[in-house]
């Protein structure tokens, strides 16, 4: 069974669910989906790096419904891209410019999302690897 924290806007959500829902059919996992707003209880006890209510995280648990293991939000190759092209393209928050380069690294990081597909296979991957290695 997987538990899904996510929301419809979530850009790494639009990724990583496709995989998952993959993952899930080959293996016949049953699939639940919460969105994070309407509760962020259940959120704040996936926190990443306990501070951030970060999305999708994905709950994997047995058929007890006790918890096996977590994933996400990003495989780490995925979070590599993104660490470093917010370094390298952001200005500091205080800057003028700073919600206009906010927004041309998100359309960045969405497109690289909807083509490169060695991002697709690392999510599989990183996945597949928490499943079993947990």
């Amino acid at each position: 069974k997987v538990l899904v924290i996510t929301e419809d806007w979530c850009g790494d959500a639009m990724m990583n669910l496709p995989i998952l829902k993959h993952i899930a059919e080959a293996l016949e996992l049953e699939v639940k989906v919460f969105h994070r707003d309407d509760d962020t209880h259940l959120i704040d006890q996936y926190l990443t790096n306990g501070k951030s209510r970060s999305i999708p995280i994905f709950v994997f648990l047995n058929d007890n419904y006790e918890q096996e293991t977590v994933w996400g939000p990003r495989a780490k190759e995925v979070q590599s891209f993104v660490t470093n092209l917010r370094e390298d393209t952001l200005p500091s928050k205080d800057h003028p410019d700073y919600e206009d380069k906010v927004k041309e690294t998100h359309l960045i990081i969405s497109n690289r999302y909807k083509t490169d597909s060695t991002f697709w296979k690392a999510l599989y991957n990183s996945i597949i690897d928490q499943m079993l290695y947990k």
